[in-house]
């Protein structure tokens, strides 16, 4: 099973909010996902973003490939692979 840690949108329409997420890369964006590590406010001025960093440091451990995105928040939160 291939992992990914990849943004899942929330929000109302034009107002979107993504928690970042840990999932079966042959599931849907939105859909079932194993665990929620953080979240991701692209609307505020400064985005807002927020990393359980011990959960991401575990998952990256373990396999999973975060999307390009996703890899550009862990670089701002400070998490490496």
């Amino acid at each position: 099973m291939a992992v990914k840690i990849r943004l899942r949108r929330m929000g109302q329409k034009k107002a979107p909010f993504y928690r970042i997420v840990v999932a079966d890369s042959r599931s849907p964006r939105d859909g079932k996902f194993i665990e929620e590590i953080g979240i991701y406010d692209p609307t505020r001025d400064p985005s807002v973003y927020k990393v359980n960093e011990e959960l991401a440091k575990k998952w990256l451990a373990s396999g999973a490939q975060p999307t390009e995105t996703v890899s550009k928040i862990f670089k701002l939160a400070g998490i490496e692979k």
